[in-house]
C-alpha cells in the first residue's frame, strides 16, 4: 500500500513517528533491558508488596533455570494458569528465556476447557495456583504433561506443594531457591521466526484456536503501543486490572508497561471497590480496560469518595465502547479515554484513538488510527479481495509487523484469514477519509431482519444511553416470519427500574423502523468472557435452543 492511500497519516499526533526501527531482540530482552537500565524501579505492586525490575528479572532467571533441571527445551509448550500475581511474570519471562512458548490458560476454564487446551498445544509442563491444581490433576492423564509447578496467593508461594503422589509437581517457591544463583544457558532465539507464545481466541465465534505469536509480533506490538501514548506520557503507573493470561491484557498491561519501565499494579481479578481503592493509594496513571469495567465503576455508589485525579489516560478495547459511557467517564475522573482495536491474532493493538485530552483530534465512535507500521483497509465482504472507498462498508483487513504467522497446526482456517500478508478480521467497519476507522459490528454477528441487515452496536450504543441500564446485549432471534427480530438482555443499574416497554420505545424513537427492539429480558447478569466482553453468542445460542425446544 503506497503511502498516498494510507489517510490515517495525516492525522497522526505530530509526536509520534510513521515508523520505527524495532529491536531484534526475544522478548524477555524487554525485561532484561529495563532491569539493567533501572534495577531499583519498582516493577509490581501486589498484595502490600513491590518488586523492582532487577528482582523481577532475577526471579525469572532463575526460574528459567529450574525449567532447565526438568529439561524443558527450546520450542516446549508451557503452559500458564495463573491470576494477576507476581509469579505470571515470572513464570512468562523465565519460560521466554529457556526459549519455550507459553501458552496462557484462563484461570475461570473449567475441566474440559483446561484438557482441550494442553492437548491442541501439546504442553509438556503447567505453572498453576493451588486453587486451581485439583483440575489439572484430574485432566493429567489425558494430556502429555509431565511436570507441574504450583504456588499460591500468599507470598510468592507455599513452602510445600499440594497433596500428590506425583513426584512431578513442585513448590514455585522451592524451585526459586534452589537456583537463586543458577545461570541458565543462553538459547538462541530468532525473534522473527521463533515462538514466543501460542495464544488462544477467546472461542467467541467457535472453538479455540491458537494464535502462533513470534518474539517480533509481541516486540514489535509492545514498542509500537508505548510509542503511540508516550507522546502524552511520562513517568508512569499502570493498573493491570485486565487479565495478564488475555492478550489484551498481556500487551497493554505488561510488555508495555516493563518497556517504558512502568510500575504495574497487579489485581489478581476486577473488584471495582479494589480498582478504586489502588488507583488512589498508588496514583495510579494508565488504565488499559473494557467497556463493562468503565461502566461498572461510574455504577459503583462509592465512586466519588475516591481521589481518581491521577488518571492521565485509559484505553478501552476487546468491545465497542458506548459514547456515553466514555463521556461521563472522562467527567468524573478528568483522565482521558481513548477506545483501541485489537485481536489476538494481531498482538493485539491494531488501532487506537489520539490519546489527545484536548479531544481536537478525537472522533466518537471511532476506534481510531492504525498504528505506526499498521496497514489498514476495508474490503468487499462477498470476497475480501476489492478495497472499497472511503465511506463504505466492508471487512476490516490488517497487515504489520504484530500479525501472527498462522493458527497452530490449522491451515485450513488460516488460509481463511491470511491472505497475501493480509489478515482477515471478520469486523465489518468503515474508514473515513481522515484515515479513522469505524467498527460497525462482527461479520458474524450481523442480524438480518427481512431484507435489512442490523448491526447489534448501533443499538447497544443507543440503549445504554438511557440512564437505567448498566450492561446490555442485542442479538438475533430467529423468527420463522422475518428471519431475525432484535432482542435485548439488560442488566439495570442498582435501585433503577425501566419496563420493556419503556426501553423499546426509548430505542424506536431513535433509530429506523427496522431496526426497532422487539423484545427486551431483564437479567441480573449477562455472560461476559474472562476479558469482560459480553457473550451475544451464548445468548444467540440461548435463544435458539429455546426456539427448537418450542418446535420439539
Amino acid at each position: 500500500m503506497q503511502a498516498q492511500n494510507k489517510p490515517w497519516l495525516r492525522s497522526y499526533p505530530k509526536d509520534v513517528p510513521h515508523h520505527i526501527e524495532y529491536p531484534p531482540i526475544p522478548l524477555h530482552g524487554l525485561l532484561e533491558k529495563t532491569a539493567q537500565l533501572h534495577p531499583h524501579k519498582a516493577a509490581l505492586a501486589c498484595f502490600e508488596k513491590e518488586t523492582t525490575y532487577r528482582e523481577l528479572n532475577d526471579y525469572a532467571t532463575s526460574f528459567a533455570a529450574a525449567l532447565t533441571a526438568l529439561r524443558v527445551k527450546k520450542g516446549d509448550r508451557v503452559a500458564v494458569f495463573l491470576p494477576n500475581i507476581p509469579q505470571f511474570p515470572i513464570a512468562y519471562f523465565g519460560i521466554l528465556k529457556v526459549g519455550a512458548v507459553l501458552t496462557t490458560v484462563s484461570p475461570l476454564h473449567r475441566e474440559r476447557e483446561v484438557e482441550q487446551q494442553l492437548n491442541d498445544s501439546e504442553a509438556e509442563a503447567i505453572v498453576t495456583l493451588d486453587s486451581l491444581y485439583p483440575i489439572v490433576e484430574k485432566v493429567w492423564a489425558k494430556t502429555k504433561l509431565k511436570h507441574a509447578v504450583v504456588t499460591s496467593l500468599e507470598d510468592y508461594a507455599p513452602k510445600t506443594k499440594p497433596s500428590s503422589d506425583r513426584s512431578s509437581v513442585y513448590s514455585f517457591q522451592d524451585m526459586l531457591e534452589e537456583n537463586r544463583d543458577a545461570n541458565p544457558p543462553q538459547v538462541a532465539i530468532d525473534p522473527r521466526e521463533d515462538l514466543a507464545a501460542l495464544q488462544y481466541t477467546g472461542g467467541t465465534t467457535g472453538t479455540a484456536k491458537g494464535a502462533m505469536l513470534t518474539h517480533e509480533n509481541l516486540v514489535s506490538n509492545a514498542v509500537a503501543f508505548a510509542a503511540w501514548m508516550r507522546g502524552a506520557l511520562a513517568e508512569e503507573t499502570f493498573l493491570a486490572a485486565l487479565p495478564l493470561f488475555h492478550i489484551y491484557g498481556m500487551t497493554t498491561s505488561m510488555n508495555v508497561p516493563i518497556s517504558l519501565a512502568a510500575k504495574m499494579v497487579l489485581l489478581p481479578r476486577f473488584d471495582p471497590q479494589a480498582a478504586l481503592e489502588a488507583i488512589q493509594r498508588h496514583r495510579v496513571t494508565v488504565f488499559c480496560g473494557v467497556p463493562t469495567m468503565y461502566s461498572v465503576l461510574l455504577a459503583n455508589p462509592a465512586l466519588c469518595n475516591y481521589d481518581l485525579t491521577s488518571i492521565r489516560v485509559c484505553i478501552s478495547g476487546a468491545s465497542s465502547l458506548p459514547p456515553q459511557v466514555q463521556k461521563r467517564f472522562m467527567e468524573i475522573t478528568g483522565g482521558f479515554l481513548a477506545e483501541g482495536y485489537g485481536l489476538t491474532e494481531a498482538s493485539p493493538v491494531t488501532h487506537c484513538n489520539p490519546v489527545d485530552r484536548s479531544m481536537k483530534t478525537v472522533k466518537v465512535g471511532s476506534i481510531g488510527l492504525p498504528l505506526p507500521d499498521t496497514d489498514a483497509r476495508i474490503v468487499d465482504l462477498e470476497t475480501g479481495e476489492k478495497t472499497l472507498p472511503p465511506g463504505e462498508t466492508g471487512e476490516l483487513a490488517v497487515r504489520g509487523p504484530q500479525v501472527m504467522r498462522g493458527y497452530w497446526r490449522n491451515p485450513e482456517e488460516t488460509a481463511l484469514v491470511l491472505r497475501d500478508g493480509w489478515l482477515l478480521t471478520g469486523d465489518i467497519a468503515r474508514m473515513d477519509e481522515d484515515g479513522y476507522f469505524y467498527i460497525t459490528d462482527r461479520k458474524k454477528d450481523l442480524i438480518k431482519y427481512k431484507d435489512y441487515s442490523v448491526y447489534p452496536r448501533e443499538l447497544e450504543d443507543v440503549i445504554y444511553e438511557h440512564p437505567a441500564v448498566k450492561l446490555c446485549a442485542v442479538v438475533g432471534k430467529p423468527d420463522p416470519m422475518v428471519g431475525e427480530i432484535l432482542k435485548a438482555f439488560i442488566v439495570l443499574k442498582e435501585g433503577a427500574d425501566a419496563t420493556a416497554e419503556e426501553i423499546m420505545e426509548f430505542v424506536r424513537d431513535k433509530v429506523a423502523p427496522y431496526k426497532a427492539v422487539r423484545e427486551v429480558a431483564f437479567r441480573k447478569e449477562l455472560p461476559i468472557s474472562s476479558a469482560g466482553k459480553v457473550l451475544r453468542r451464548l445468548l444467540q445460542e440461548e435463544e435458539k435452543a429455546a426456539l427448537h425446544c418450542r418446535n420439539v
